[in-house]
């Protein structure tokens, strides 16, 4: 079996080709790596066969159904910042992460917050450390850990068409921000995918 990592590596390669592609939703499909997939608009969502309890601790790609988005592209031709929701296959839990995966995982300034703007309505704020946290072995990777702000995060991602990252930049410049957009169509067949294929198991461990 591939490592997480050789997986998640070729994960987010396969999700860049999908973008710039610009495939539509299509059927589910089987991977050869050993996983379920479906390209859900600008969404791809993935259930791996296997569900490897005993490595919870080390990744959720172990005990997870997830589903992303990104945009732009970093210096390994990845996407430069990603949403994912990752749906938990053993409690049914629901959680939402920003990755940082521009200038080597570090251009996040995590002594500002985070904003993301849904349309005209006000923009939520996610500080490191009290609403974001990072887990397991990933530093670049921040998971929404405020149970209030989580759930109005996919409330809204659910609801709306899109919705724009306000990043605060690391550097000299305390006021320096990019703004990347990020599409919510999808994200609702993502989540009927991942419900779908979370009990399909080949493998338990």
């Amino acid at each position: 079996m591939i490592s997480m990592k050789q997986s998640a590596l070729v994960l987010l390669a396969a999700l860049a080709a999908f973008m710039v592609a610009g495939q539509a939703a299509g059927e589910p499909f089987h991977h050869p790596f050993g996983e379920w997939r479906e390209y859900n608009r600008d969404w791809l969502a993935v259930c791996p066969n296997a569900i490897e309890e005993e490595k919870a601790l080390a990744g959720y790609y172990y005990i997870s159904c997830f589903a992303s988005t990104g945009t732009g592209q970093n210096e390994a031709g990845q996407p430069a910042y990603k949403l994912t929701l990752i749906l938990n296959r053993l409690d049914g839990a629901l959680d939402v992460a920003f990755s940082d995966q521009a200038e080597g995982g570090a251009s996040f300034d995590r002594t500002r917050p985070l904003r993301i703007r849904f349309g005209n309505d006000p923009p939520m704020l996610f500080s490191y450390g009290t609403d974001l946290e990072t887990r397991y072995t990933t530093v670049n990777q921040y998971f929404v850990s405020d149970p209030a702000k989580r759930d109005a995060l996919i409330a809204a991602m659910k609801e709306k068409a899109a919705a724009t990252l306000v990043i605060p930049l690391a550097g000299d410049d305390p006021e320096a921000f990019t703004d990347i957009r990020l599409s919510m169509q999808g994200v609702l067949a993502s989540l009927d995918f991942m419900t779908a294929y979370a009990r399909r198991v080949e493998d338990y461990n």
